[in-house]
């Protein structure tokens, strides 16, 4: 492509060392610290991660959830990591029916699941880790203790505080200094979270699930009238979990396992796979209609289907067949819109499962990292809504998630909440692969996840582009809620918007760069040519940061 002609605004990052692309510059700028001073992807990973949680702290941090797709190179295997966190014990439907709930709470200490995340990067290093555990958490200690300037888009999500903290004099008392929003360039200190990633760094995930930090997660919670334990802590472990996949257009594409929604995307594609990419480009009106449609099929089934596999039967080898979605692909009309997701019925592939979503917006960060030696780390972590509970742990300064909130009070729901229990999860890495290529990516954004998958994966099998084009492309996604209207960034032709509106699709326009799609990051590692290469959505704050090279000052 010419470069006086291409359509997206950012180069890739290209080099023979590591990348670590993040959605804030000094989260990748530290990873890429660690890859200098010889880590391996999964310390690069970690450090950024424990960065992200100071400098984001709406979107993710201690008192999150993460999931892994790690590709070791040397092996040519890839792993799942699903460090989700469980109900506690006395968390209950009967419980909550007791004070008057007559659905999930969306905040609040009774939204509040185990949070999963110190135990997954502790998983993440003893297995990948090449650099000491203490040393990989100093860049977010620093900026915790000295303070860092609050970036555009980041503000922008902060200005929810006012109202997601304003049942916790903690949670204000940290997240809204002087009583309000930091605003652009404002210098924000978190001291208590660096006295509390010391406590980690010193003496590792106990300190956090059997130590003090446990403690006072135990007493947050019971100050709050909440019902984690002490117990419900100590015996939380994150679990290895084998990749699922599909192949697409001669690339191979992996997700992880329910109970994250990942299915989702794999059966998109292969409903879009059954019929051929439109030659007038990802824009097109046959295209976008293809893809709207096939998002309906696949989330009409997750929506019936997905759930912690512990507790239900969920037929995901059978939602993931070629077969099943040429069955599915035969409900597509060419010339008019179908039913929205919850409209249409789901399929049944093989014995029922079940599971019912919560399809409430999500704060997420996500980041891709890849080493020298072609090992690439794809890790999500999210507290769920902006700022998570809204309850932060007690002169820990960090706040703890929400993910409950999107259990099910109605028992004969396979996602209803039990105790021990994992809810369903929007946040999904992903992680695809032809011949000599491998791309660790994940676009955020709750219900918009699978869908943005799906997009990524066309624009790069489909359509030729590279990583950072890949990512930028304008995007379609869905709105707040399922079944309200699919939105369309204004980068899309209004003719086209025109005629899609004309087929029956109720659409809204946003931005040209809306975050309402998602902020995602790549890496692709050549294992021919010995390159990388990094992309960082213009969405987003971000960059795909290179390593420093090895040059003796």
């Amino acid at each position: 492509m010419s470069a006086y002609a291409r359509s997206h605004a950012r180069s890739m990052v290209i080099t023979r060392y590591g990348i670590v692309a993040s959605a804030h510059v000094l989260a990748s700028q530290a990873g890429a610290e660690v890859l200098a001073r010889g880590g391996a992807a999964a310390d690069a990973a970690i450090a950024a991660n424990a960065l992200l949680g100071v400098t984001e702290p709406m979107m993710n941090g201690m008192g999150g959830d993460l999931f892994v797709l790690y590709w070791q190179a040397k092996k040519r295997k890839l792993y799942g990591l699903n460090a989700s966190g469980w109900a506690p014990a006395a968390l209950t439907i009967p419980h909550l029916r007791r004070k008057r709930y007559a659905v999930m709470p969306p905040d609040g200490i009774d939204s509040v699941t185990v949070p999963g995340v110190v135990d997954g990067w502790s998983k993440l290093h003893h297995r990948f880790g090449q650099r000491r555990w203490k040393e990989i958490f100093q860049p977010a200690i620093f900026y915790a203790d000295h303070g860092y300037p609050v970036p555009e888009v980041i503000q922008g999500y902060w200005q929810v505080g006012p109202e997601a903290l304003a049942h916790d004099k903690e949670s204000r008392r940290i997240y809204l200094p002087d009583g309000k929003v930091p605003a652009v360039g404002a210098i924000f200190r978190n001291p208590d979270l660096a006295r509390s990633l010391r406590m980690v760094a010193d003496d590792g995930a106990k300190a956090f699930y059997r130590g003090k930090i446990a403690r006072a997660i135990v007493s947050t919670s019971e100050a709050h009238g909440g019902t984690m334990a002490a117990a419900d802590l100590a015996e939380f472990s994150a679990e290895w979990a084998d990749p699922i996949s599909t192949t697409y257009r001669g690339w191979t594409i992996y997700e992880l396992p329910p109970n994250g929604q990942g299915m989702a995307a794999l059966e998109m594609l292969n409903i879009m796979e059954t019929m051929p990419a439109s030659p007038d480009g990802p824009l097109s009106v046959c295209e976008l209609h293809k893809k709207i449609e096939a998002m309906k099929l696949a989330y009409a089934d997750l929506e019936r289907y997905n759930a912690d596999p512990r507790f239900a039967k969920v037929p995901v080898k059978g939602l993931v067949s070629k077969k099943y979605a040429k069955q599915r692909a035969k409900l597509i009309a060419r010339d008019h819109a179908g039913a929205f997701a919850f409209g249409v019925p789901a399929g049944v592939p093989s014995k029922p499962g079940s599971g019912l979503l919560g399809w409430l917006g999500s704060d997420t960060t996500y980041l891709a990292v890849v080493d020298r030696e072609g090992n690439i780390a794809s890790l999500i972590q999210s507290n769920y809504i902006g700022f998570g509970s809204g309850v932060t742990v007690r002169s820990m300064g960090f706040l703890l998630q929400s993910r409950g909130a999107l259990f099910s009070l109605d028992p004969s729901h396979p996602n209803a909440l039990a105790p021990r229990k994992r809810p369903f999860h929007t946040i999904i890495p992903a992680f695809m692969e032809r011949g000599d290529q491998h791309i660790g990516f994940g676009i955020m954004g709750g219900a918009n996840q699978p869908l943005a998958h799906a997009q990524f994966v066309s624009n790069v099998a489909d359509y030729g582009m590279n990583v950072q084009a890949a990512l930028e492309h304008a995007r379609f996604t869905v709105g707040e809620r399922v079944g309200r209207s699919i939105l369309l960034e204004a980068r899309v032709r209004l003719e086209v918007a025109q005629r899609l509106a004309a087929m029956g699709h109720r659409l809204e326009c946003v931005g040209e760069y809306s975050t309402a799609m998602g902020r995602g990051q790549a890496v692709l590692h050549d294992s021919k040519a010995k390159l990388n290469y990094g992309a960082s959505d213009a969405r987003a704050d971000g960059v795909a940061a290179p390593e420093p090279p090895p040059v003796k000052w």
